[in-house]
């Protein structure tokens, strides 16, 4: 079987092409850096290393590549492939679209079945964006709706910036942890599932969204805020730090509550207190190398309203749940100023602090987080918000 992969970075390398190379399946990369499509196709193989106490390498096998720009040869492969996958982030799905309708109907025309294009972006709700997207790049008497299948995902698991150094040797190797969990919407797959290892089939896709966008991802958020705010620059050492632990502990009770209220079918207090105390383990991995700057970066991304921060504070809202802790990470995400290796803010961030954060917390609070004052329950959390954040600005340790 042959899955066409359009993205050849750290989560498509580590996670998406590993996975399916493993379970038997030719990964075809689909990606615009010419250094690595050249170094795919000249070795057909790279490495992912496992980031754990103890450490391990893993070969991918049976890979190639194709330049993004050479949309006939895109085509082609989408025509005899047996799978679609996309991996390119939410603001480079356009850049995907005309590609696939291409292929789509050089599909048609070869009178191919169905295909099936599993969405591995970290969106809730991605077939919604993905379907007027692709649908406007194809004749209006294309029959979308039977003959593709639109697959979000759920995917659960962290892969880190490759060290500068390995990179510059080999711009194939990818560092990742042991843990791999992916969750697609069985229900929207028109051909047969693939089976590969941790691809889990579910009913109930959104529910497993928002426990991985409100308790992972939320709660990586703040220890990468906190950890700013205490001069700390690793994750692990963040987490290690019992002030810091204690607040994200917290933090992901606090959305824990409202997403069991949510979803009783699939969550419960026990096995949302293991997924807590499963993450705590994996935040503390300092062989991951995990950074607050990569993982507290784009700060006005995470700031949004149905993103991780607020997205959680507005469940918690939902169900009359205090969430004292929430409320701290998002105050200090605003204080947020980690710069990478090279001593730089990310570009989202530096537009955030000269564009958004210099006109005050209350334009952050409105615009960037989008909470209405006109909400009673929106406008009490916008006071206490910047209560907690002006309390921060006095002194970014008061907390701890």
């Amino acid at each position: 079987m042959k899955i066409v992969l359009f993205g050849a970075g750290k989560i498509g390398r580590s996670l998406v092409g590993k996975i399916f190379s493993s379970a038997g399946h030719e990964v075809v990369f689909v990606d615009v850096i010419d250094d690595v499509i050249n170094a795919l196709n000249e070795k057909h193989r790279y490495k992912v290393e496992i980031r754990e106490a103890k450490l391990e390498t893993i070969m991918i096998e049976n890979v190639r590549a194709v330049n993004s720009k050479n949309s006939e040869q895109v085509a082609s492969e989408i025509a005899t492939a047996d799978l679609v996958a996309t991996c390119v982030g939410v603001n480079n799905l356009p850049n995907v679209y005309s590609n696939i309708a291409m292929g789509l109907l050089k599909r048609s025309a070869m009178r191919k079945g169905p295909l099936d294009i599993i969405i591995f972006e970290n969106l809730r709700n991605s077939s919604a964006i993905f379907r007027p997207g692709l649908k406007q790049c194809l004749p209006v008497d294309y029959p979308m709706d039977s003959l593709v299948g639109l697959v979000e995902t759920s995917t659960d698991k962290m892969a880190v910036d490759t060290p500068i150094g390995i990179k510059e040797q080999d711009p194939l190797t990818a560092y990742t942890e042991a843990f791999e969990t992916v969750y697609v919407d069985k229900k929207a797959f028109k051909g047969t599932i693939p089976e590969v290892r941790n691809l889990i089939p579910t009913e109930d896709l959104g529910a497993y969204f928002d426990r991985k966008f409100f308790t992972l991802n939320m709660g990586h958020a703040i220890t990468a805020y906190l950890g700013y705010l205490l001069g700390i620059s690793t994750i692990w050492e963040a987490i290690d730090n019992n002030y810091i632990r204690k607040i994200v502990e917290s933090s992901m009770q606090e959305s824990g509550q409202a997403l069991i209220k949510e979803y009783p079918k699939e969550f419960g207090e026990s096995n949302h207190q293991e997924y807590i105390a499963g993450l705590i383990r994996r935040f503390g991995n300092p062989a991951l190398g995990d950074t607050v700057f990569r993982v507290g970066r784009d700060v006005p991304r995470k700031l949004s309203r149905n993103d991780r921060l607020i997205g959680a504070l507005l469940l918690d809202m939902k169900y009359n749940i205090n969430a004292p802790s929430i409320i701290l990470g998002v105050a200090a995400a605003m204080l947020f100023r980690a710069k990478d290796e090279k001593g730089e803010l990310s570009n989202e961030d530096k537009h955030f602090q000269d564009e958004s954060y210099s006109k005050g917390v209350f334009y952050v609070l409105t615009n960037i987080c989008q909470l209405n004052v006109n909400n009673p329950k929106e406008d009490q959390v916008i006071t206490e918000i910047k209560r907690v954040h002006d309390s921060l600005v006095k002194n970014p340790k008061n907390w701890a």
